[in-house]
C-alpha cells in the first residue's frame, strides 16, 4: 500500500511542480512590477534598494548586501545604476575613509511615495488574483524563501 501512495505522489505534469509554479508566479509578479515602476525609470531590485536606503538613512555596501541578501557584485551594479540616475549617492564613511556609505538622494525622496503607491497597487492586484488580502499567505511565502526554514525541514 505504501508503494501506491508514493507512486500516486509522483509528479506527472511539470505544471504540478512547485519549482515550475513558483517560477511562473515570480515571472508574472516581476513583469507587473517592472510595468508599474517603468514610469520612474527603476527596476524592482533598484526600488527595493532605494526603499531600504530611505528606511535606514544609509548603509555600507556590505550592510546593504546583507539586508537585500545579494552578493557584493550585484549590489555594486544596482548602486552604480542608481547613482547614474541621480537616485543614490556614495559618501566616504566618516569613521573609515577606505569605506563608503550609500544613501538615497533627495530626488529619491520625491519619487518614493509614488513608487510606493505603485507597489501597493501590485500587492493589491496580487491579492485580488489570490482571492483577497491574506497576510498568512505572505507569511508562508516568506517561510518558503527562508533558507533557515529549509534547513529545519529538509
Amino acid at each position: 500500500m505504501e508503494t501506491n501512495k508514493a507512486e500516486a505522489a509522483r509528479l506527472e505534469r511539470i505544471e504540478d511542480c512547485i519549482s515550475f509554479v513558483a517560477g511562473k508566479a515570480a515571472q508574472q509578479v516581476t513583469r507587473r512590477a517592472r510595468e508599474l515602476l517603468a514610469p520612474f525609470g527603476v527596476t524592482p531590485a533598484q526600488y527595493a534598494v532605494l526603499k531600504v536606503l530611505a528606511e535606514t538613512g544609509g548603509l555600507s555596501g556590505a550592510e546593504l548586501g546583507q539586508r537585500m541578501v545579494l552578493d557584493s557584485a550585484s549590489i555594486t551594479g544596482v548602486v552604480d545604476r542608481l547613482e547614474a540616475l541621480g537616485l543614490a549617492e556614495r559618501r566616504a564613511d566618516p569613521t573609515d575613509r577606505r569605506a563608503q556609505q550609500i544613501f538615497a538622494s533627495a530626488r529619491t525622496g520625491e519619487l518614493l511615495a509614488p513608487m510606493d503607491a505603485a507597489m501597493d497597487r501590485l500587492n493589491a492586484e496580487a491579492a485580488a488574483v489570490l482571492g483577497g488580502e491574506d497576510g498568512a499567505f505572505l507569511q508562508r511565502l516568506r517561510q518558503l524563501g527562508d533558507q533557515k526554514m529549509w534547513k529545519e525541514h529538509v
